[in-house]
């Protein structure tokens, strides 16, 4: 059941992404007179068709992972003399451009939309107080105390854990400082301080941003009290049950459910004899946590249990409310803030700044898409409109084969007032073509060594 949710998701998330791109160039291509031949969702051999009015065919074809609009073009075939004025390559430059880049600010809009409906519904999030700084690490040095509430990073306002999250992930890989903004609770009086890095978290595969600069979030105490428990697993074996507080293991107290994790990662295949709290009594058991190979292959202990993570205090709960207006300028600015975030990651991965492990295919993308619906729908629209923001820019980098290597030529001709020879095109398609299927490649080798 699992893999089939996972697929449907995938499938339903990859579908309304293309449909909405290849719709914008549908759109405007309409609109400039072009005769439209095919809308395809997916490529291959198609599973079900229908036709309008006005002779488009549209299809949803076997594979998936994309899409197409097919325009009448003489490039393409012959075309009848009385329908050459409703040709692609007949329209002037600027039509071309219009319909080329319709498909990538179809993205953007959907994007906008998006937020737009969140930002309606209303925000929540934690205020990012400092919980712990650890000795000597980057933000120590930098003068970050516990019990500090972050308000502004690099000089952006930053009311939650999410937003603070976001201004780091924009400086992995620089060097420099990371100016920091803060104060005391029930103080108005702003510190300034600067955190220095050196090529911040470049190395790092899956970056952790706050453990990087030596900074933990501050959040209640977690009990060890357990949660859901995995089918099948070494916890369900042992017959604990959801409810039950750990009390110790081999005898030793586990105040909270971080000592106990801990207790369970040192111990692959080693039985731990285990005192939990059911209601009003005590009950005694054995576990053996299964053996786990990280990325290293270094091997860790795993029962299958997770936490019942308590409520954060209402005044580290901050919530916000949008009019219309307001939400609409804040989807505007947060999709503007994702596309300069996105281009500034593809700037340093190029530079070497950002390692090519954190490029991810259509598996990485399946697990997210699934694990964002499962925490609900304001998450997995959050996910939808980073997606869309990528794919809008992705297609509009200047790669023959891409949008933006079409956009590319159509400039160049509209600047020097006639077509880029076609010898050029065709080996800069070719071109595109290998640099487009290297990354792909290199996005599946780094999904499947992620499994």
């Amino acid at each position: 059941m699992d893999l089939l949710y996972t697929i449907a998701i995938t499938l339903a998330t990859l579908a309304v992404l293309v449909a909405v791109h290849e719709y914008g160039h549908f759109w405007v291509a309409r609109r400039c007179g072009v005769k439209v031949l095919r809308f395809s969702i997916g490529f291959g051999k198609s599973l079900w068709t229908w036709r309008d009015r006005q002779g488009t065919e549209y299809s949803v074809a076997a594979i998936p992972l994309g899409g197409y609009v097919k325009m009448l073009d003489e490039r393409e075939g012959d075309v009848d003399p009385a329908e050459q004025h409703q040709a692609f390559n007949r329209k002037p430059v600027l039509q071309r451009i219009a319909v080329v880049a319709a498909g990538p600010l179809a993205n953007f809009a959907l994007a906008i939309v998006a937020f737009w409906c969140l930002f309606m519904a209303g925000e929540s999030g934690f205020a990012p107080v400092i919980g712990e700084v650890k000795p000597g690490s980057v933000a120590d040095v930098a003068g970050l105390e516990v019990g500090q509430e972050i308000v502004a990073v690099d000089g952006r306002e930053t009311p939650t854990w999410q937003a603070v999250n976001f201004q780091l992930l924009d400086r992995i890989g620089d060097s420099g400082a990371i100016a920091f903004a803060v104060k005391y609770p029930d103080s108005d009086v702003i510190y300034e301080s600067e955190a220095i890095v050196s090529e911040w978290l470049a190395d790092q595969e899956q970056p952790d941003l706050f453990g990087g600069l030596g900074l933990t979030m501050y959040t209640p105490d977690i009990l060890p009290v357990v949660g859901e428990i995995t089918p099948d697993s070494p916890a369900e074996r042992a017959g604990l049950q959801s409810g039950d507080r750990v009390l110790s293991a081999d005898g030793i107290a586990m105040p909270l459910w971080q000592d106990w994790v801990e207790y369970v990662r040192a111990r692959p295949g080693q039985s731990i004899e285990l005192q939990v709290q059911r209601g009003d009594s005590r009950q005694t058991t054995s576990i053996t946590p299964e053996r786990i190979l990280d990325e290293d292959g270094e091997a860790f202990g795993r029962v299958g249990v997770a936490v019942v993570v308590p409520d954060m205090p209402p005044e580290l709960v901050r919530t916000f409310s949008r009019g219309p207006l307001e939400a609409l300028g804040a989807g505007v600015q947060r999709t503007a803030d994702l596309t300069v975030f996105t281009l500034n990651s593809i700037k340093k991965m190029l530079q070497g700044l950002i390692s090519p492990k954190n490029l991810s295919g259509p598996i990485t993308i399946a697990k997210v898409a699934t694990a964002s619906a499962k925490s609900g729908l304001e998450s997995y629209i959050s996910f939808l409109a980073l997606l869309s923001v990528s794919l809008g820019v992705l297609n509009l980098l200047p790669i023959p084969v891409l949008d933006g290597g079409h956009l590319l030529y159509y400039t160049v001709e509209l600047l020097a007032g006639r077509p880029v020879p076609e010898k050029i095109q065709v080996l800069g398609y070719q071109l595109g073509l290998f640099l487009v299927l290297s990354i792909m490649a290199l996005a599946l080798y780094n999904d499947f060594a992620r499994l």
